[in-house]
């Protein structure tokens, strides 16, 4: 895992994010709001500690795609000091054919991935206009297969459950199995994969 302060200003409410697989934080960057924001990537390994957020009254996490099991097995052996979680198209279950990626499809990035293979999974991610940002496409490829063996994550009860009805990557219908028992928590958005561009600020994301 690896940790970046993307705001750091002395807030007294701090977001931590765990990311998506193929993206940094480019695709929310434009998002405001008063609150610290720290950047979680890299799920080769779930062991890392955070650094310490002990001198915030508030923690929010918002995990995205892959970043939802990551944030689930990370948590499963970690205090838990959020009051409020968010998931966004990702689950429990990241290669699965009903409630997670299709293991065919999981199997046709890790086959096809390459630097073009990266753009294109990208844009199919963002429904076009993806952020150009370079990629290590080996590190790339030993996440995408830590991802499958860390396997189906702990069951976290989540506040706010965001599923992009046009998602290329995770199937919504498979969200929709994923969190059946959450159904409260549900709310669906006319949004691809990465939904970031319909919202402005982070309230948005946490509402």
């Amino acid at each position: 895992m690896r940790c970046e302060w993307l705001r750091r200003a002395g807030a007294r409410e701090v977001i931590v994010i765990f990311g998506g697989w193929g993206f940094g934080p480019a695709v929310f960057a434009h998002l405001k709001g008063g609150q610290d924001v720290l950047f979680v990537s890299d799920y080769r390994n779930l062991d890392a500690a955070m650094p310490d957020l002990s001198a915030y009254e508030t923690h929010s996490l918002v995990a995205w795609s892959f970043g939802v099991a990551a944030f689930a097995h990370w948590q499963a052996t970690h205090e838990d000091v959020f009051v409020h979680r968010v998931a966004i198209a990702g689950s429990h279950t990241p290669v699965d054919i009903r409630r997670g990626i299709p293991p065919r499809l999981f199997r046709h990035m890790l086959q096809t991935l390459s630097t073009a293979g990266l753009h294109v999974f990208r844009e199919n991610a963002c429904g076009g206009n993806a952020p150009d940002q370079p990629g290590d496409i080996d590190l790339l490829r030993q996440e995408l297969e830590a991802v499958a063996a860390h396997g189906e994550a702990p069951e976290i009860v989540w506040d706010r459950i965001w599923i992009p009805t046009r998602d290329r990557i995770f199937p919504p219908a498979n969200l929709e199995r994923a969190f059946a028992e959450q159904t409260q928590a549900i709310r669906e958005i006319e949004a691809p994969h990465a939904p970031f561009a319909c919202w402005r600020d982070w309230a948005e994301v946490l509402a």
